[in-house]
């Protein structure tokens, strides 16, 4: 296992950042995300032109046949732009779902011509999973709540007793409020809709899948977190000096700089090596080191931090969401300490 990024994953990561600052910079988020979120010609743009919808897709359904690692590293770059398409939601959580039972599906979401959205909690626990939705007859009954993506799929796939259910209409998906803006949240509510059965789910395998590369957006938003304040307590003077260079300034970034450093070494043995240990190892670390990195953003950008017009509020709200999000540090730290036998209190 290498924590280095290989030259095709740096050729990724040159064209992702390369399209998201042509098309879609923080300045332009903030414009957007109040009227319309999601920005699905990007998506487009993303999935058809540089093809990261079918990265975790083998190439025989269609796919680049590529490894976690690649889609860290598209995640990386999305969580440095709080970029709002659903990567994440479809390309990442919906597709792992998907994957075992080889349907046919997967090789629209690989051509990025049909986006799915996983019908869980976006704040469900790995650990303990639990379905929300009773499949009987081949219809499905009941609600469930926080469902990230769910109001831009063309499929909704429900995991529901252990099987995968494909449901393209029928279910009513109503986007309630979220504190990041940049990625709503829907309540769905199934009432005896029609569902195709897919296959079997692993449901905690794919959540915990997920919880290991959440953890690179989150060092994306860390990164770009500390980049920017590096920027600005440079150029912004008092008393006839740089902020930055006051020493008080330079101890808290130099260690957001060492919080960054680890949290890239434990998001990159998330996704290279991926076992239990090293995804509970980067959710109980990154979740914390985005919230950390994006408060210091805001508060040593001074009065302009605090205000709408400055996208750092962006990031703040999806460091804040992806805290909870796939499990808490809490949850993760508590199954680290199983994992690796470290006992408990009595």
């Amino acid at each position: 296992m290498t924590l280095l990024y290989s030259e095709v994953e740096e050729e990724l990561r040159a064209a992702v950042r390369g399209l998201l600052a042509d098309r879609c910079p923080p300045a332009a988020v903030l414009k957007r995300i109040e009227s319309e979120p999601y920005d699905l010609d990007l998506w487009k743009t993303l999935a058809g032109e540089i093809g990261v919808a079918g990265l975790l897709v083998p190439e025989e359904h269609g796919g680049a046949g590529a490894s976690a690692s690649e889609a860290a590293v598209v995640l990386e770059e999305l969580g440095r732009g709080v970029a709002p398409v659903p990567f994440l939601t479809s390309a990442v959580l919906a597709t792992r779902a998907l994957l075992p039972t080889g349907d046919a599906l997967l090789g629209e979401l690989a051509e990025g011509r049909r986006t799915a959205a996983l019908v869980v909690p976006f704040a469900a626990n790995p650990y303990r999973p639990a379905d929300g939705v009773r499949a009987e007859g081949g219809r499905l009954t009941g609600t469930v709540t926080g469902v990230a993506g769910a109001d831009v799929a063309d499929v909704l796939l429900v995991p529901a007793g252990g099987r995968l259910h494909a449901v393209e209409e029928g279910a009513a998906v109503q986007v309630v409020p979220s504190l990041d803006l940049t990625r709503p949240v829907a309540t769905v509510t199934f009432d005896g809709v029609p569902a195709r059965e897919v296959g079997a789910c692993d449901l905690g395998e794919v959540l915990a899948f997920g919880a290991g590369l959440l953890a690179s957006e989150q060092l994306g938003v860390a990164g770009w977190c500390l980049d920017t304040t590096l920027a600005y307590v440079k150029e912004r003077h008092q008393f006839a000096r740089p902020v930055g260079s006051f020493q008080a300034i330079k101890h808290r970034l130099a260690d957001l700089w060492l919080d960054v450093v680890r949290a890239r070494a434990a998001a990159r043995s998330a996704a290279t090596d991926g076992s239990p240990v090293s995804v509970a190892v980067a959710q109980s670390w990154n979740a914390g080191v985005a919230v950390h990195a994006a408060e210091e953003a805001l508060q040593l950008h001074g009065g302009i931090g605090m205000t709408w017009e400055h996208p750092v509020h962006l990031y703040l709200k999806r460091a804040k969401a992806s805290e909870i999000a796939l499990g808490t540090p809490g949850d993760h730290r508590a199954a680290l300490a199983s994992l690796v036998d470290v006992p408990g209190p009595e």
